[in-house]
């Protein structure tokens, strides 16, 4: 299989612990290359610490996990896996972009400084190219006009746009994206997802921490449902989300739909 057939993302029976509490019990699951999957479930069943996972910024305690061929986290000698440096995990994430739930904007730095952080000082891209990038992405997310503007000026919906922008300012290969809507206005939901949908008619390959599920249904690939740390149904999202084959599925949906 070549790298362009690949897989983006291959989760091998992934274990993750916290203490005696199992979070994640063996979760196994593929994304295509440019292909949307939304996780769904109640809260508590793992999605969040799965994707936190995919971007080692929690350490997996068995199994393995993949981005674009890459092991995640770990040098495989043998048939033993070491723990890499920090340096070296932290080179591994600069090609996977996060957008969180709360933002985690720096309030002092206004819209396009926000941006330009990580390239200039991450990747030492020059200045002049990092803020013409920006000015770029912040056109694409429908703020060209907020370049100087600070994030408490910013409504909650926008900063959320500046946070996609300044993840895409590193040229990530994946983006993932931790229930970025749940912390908004109803209102303000709307312009978050229509950015995030014109990712995906992109290519960009995405995973999606959603309880948007008119979202999930139109644009993407793939849905899996999760719960108790287990994937419990994975298939097409309007077939799943229109008739579920498991009742766990089912009683879920049920509250939502």
């Amino acid at each position: 299989m070549s790298a362009a057939e690949s897989p983006m993302v291959v989760a091998d029976r992934v274990w993750k612990s916290f203490g005696h509490l199992d979070v994640l019990k063996g979760v196994s699951l593929e994304v295509g290359r440019g292909e949307v999957l939304c996780l769904i479930g109640p809260s508590g069943s793992g999605k969040s610490t799965f994707l936190r996972c995919v971007n080692h910024l929690e350490i997996v305690n068995a199994g393995r996990l993949y981005v674009d061929g890459d092991l995640i986290g770990y040098r495989e000698r043998g048939d033993k896996l070491y723990e890499m440096s920090a340096k070296d995990a932290a080179r591994q994430r600069r090609d996977i972009g996060m957008v969180f739930q709360h933002f985690n904007l720096f309030p002092h730095r206004t819209a396009l400084e926000n941006i330009i952080e990580a390239p200039t000082q991450v990747k030492k891209q020059k200045k002049s190219e990092a803020i013409e990038r920006a000015r770029h992405l912040l056109d694409r997310v429908g703020l060209a006009d907020k370049t100087d503007t600070y994030p408490a000026q910013l409504s909650g919906g926008q900063q959320q746009r500046v946070a996609i922008a300044r993840a895409l300012a590193m040229d990530p290969k994946l983006m993932l994206f931790d229930e970025p809507t749940s912390a908004l206005d109803p209102e303000l939901v709307g312009e978050v997802l229509g950015v995030m949908r014109e990712l995906a008619e992109s290519g960009m390959t995405m995973i999606v921490v959603t309880h948007e599920m008119g979202f999930a249904r139109e644009v993407a690939d793939q849905l899996a449902f999760m719960d108790d740390g287990v994937v419990v149904e994975r298939g097409d999202p309007r077939a799943t989300l229109a008739n579920p084959q498991q009742e766990r599925t089912r009683a879920f949906l049920s509250k939502l739909l």
